[in-house]
This record gives C-alpha cells, structure tokens and sequence, in this order.
C-alpha cells in the first residue's frame, strides 16, 4: 500500500505539469469580442494582450463618444469571453480534485 502523503504528491505534481500545459494553451488561443452587432471587433489573446481593432467605417464621424463606448464593450466583452475560457481549462485541471468551494488557482 502506497503512502497517502506520497500519493498526494504525486497527484500534486500531475496538477502543477497539467496547469502549466492548460497555461501553455490558453496563451495561445484567441477570442474574439464585439459589440455594435459587430460593429466593432477586437482580436485577443488567452493572456488578454489585444492584438487587433477593426472598426466599422460607418462609425468613424462625428459621434466619438459612441465610438468609445462600442471599443470599451467590445474589449469587455473580449476580456470576459478569456475569462470564461480559463475557467473552463481549470475545471478540467482540478477535476476529480477534493478543492474548497470558492478556490482560485493563480492564473
């Protein structure tokens, strides 16, 4: 019969490989967030750096506060969709795992 402390190791060090893996993954991925009816897009990456901002040219004019309101709902919206993402990819790390209600992982 195995040791419980080692077993709890051994199970320890599967996460940490696993969550540098999902980490790995998740910097890679790309999401897209919109608002305007897509309008306005915004291309971001799992690591919420933005990497592109298409505007619709019907909307270059004289309305810049609406302009700056679709680009501040269409980062938001690409911020939340990331974090949805990384919340998926850490159920599946701690899956099966006894974790406490509310837990949050460091990333």
């Amino acid at each position: 019969m195995k040791n419980p402390l080692g077993n709890l190791m051994q199970q320890a060090q599967k996460m940490q490989d696993n969550m540098k893996k999902a980490q790995e993954e998740l910097s890679l991925m790309q999401v897209v967030g919109e608002s305007g009816g897509g309008l306005v897009t915004i291309i971001m990456s799992g690591k919420r750096e933005a990497r592109k901002v298409t505007i619709d040219p019907s909307l270059v004019g004289d309305d810049k506060d609406m302009l700056e309101d679709l680009v501040a709902a269409a980062i938001n919206d690409a911020v939340n969709k990331v974090a949805k993402l990384k919340k998926e990819k850490m159920a599946e790390v701690t899956a099966g795992l006894p974790l406490p209600p509310g837990f949050q992982m460091p990333f």
